[in-house]
């Protein structure tokens, strides 16, 4: 058995605003539900799930989305949509040289756009990556808890990718910044056999710790690196 990556969560103060942001920026719709506001992936792109929360944002997240471009005109065309939606520029510390645009959603979560002709996400689509802090073993890790194979393991830095292709999630090594508060963002992984407690104790298996069960009968884990996340019910 293994879990399908339903969607990328992120707690929102406004989530129904912050999900409409994600959805003009990424041409999806919004699918509302008592889990909060769904914008569906599928097989080659990542799907994002916004739920509200008081939780306040500490220091940068831990994960952060990168959006591709075809062209020098297609990557302002995209910073000046998200602009336009409530997006604002961010300075992180990049160098001028460096080609990638890096910006925060309403809500003050990180994002790049990135330059055109970056090879590592050639062929990735909008949604090219979720980078994200890690270490090299919370990335065999996730790899092993998805089926998702390596398709990058060099100086500690690890990437997956699903087999259909897509999205790659990748991790960017030590030295990896010491974890303050919960995340305000985490995975949300669907038991493909439908059994969530045989998935759970596969995933503590392979490493993960369980923490809690949602009112809603999620439980939740936390992976080596300590970064919560969610099996749901049946």
């Amino acid at each position: 058995m293994l879990s399908r990556l339903l969607a990328v969560t992120f707690d929102a103060h406004d989530a129904d605003r912050l999900a409409r942001f994600w959805a003009d920026l990424l041409g999806r719709e919004v699918v509302e539900g008592a889990g909060g506001a769904l914008l569906p992936g599928g097989d080659t792109q990542l799907g994002l799930r916004f739920v509200s929360s008081r939780t306040e944002k500490v220091g940068p997240n831990r994960m952060h989305l990168h959006l591709t471009s075809t062209d020098p005109a297609d990557q302002q065309h995209m910073v000046t949509t998200a602009l336009t939606l409530g997006a604002a520029h961010l300075d992180i510390g990049q160098r001028p040289e460096e080609g990638h645009i890096v910006l925060a959603d309403p809500e003050g979560n990180e994002f790049c756009v990135i330059e055109p002709g970056n090879g590592f996400l050639a062929g990735c689509g909008l949604l090219g990556e979720l980078a994200c802090d890690g270490t090299r073993g919370v990335g065999l890790f996730w790899s092993e808890a998805l089926g998702w194979p390596l398709v990058w393991d060099q100086d500690q830095e690890t990437a997956i990718q699903s087999p259909h292709g897509g999205t790659k999630v990748a991790w960017g090594g030590p030295p990896v910044a010491p974890k303050e508060a919960w995340n305000r963002q985490r995975f949300d992984l669907v038991p493909t056999g439908g059994d969530q407690r045989a998935e759970v104790d596969r995933l503590v298996s392979l490493g993960a710790t369980c923490l809690d069960v949602d009112a809603d009968g999620a439980v939740v884990l936390a992976d080596p690196d300590g970064n919560e996340f969610c099996v749901q019910g049946n």
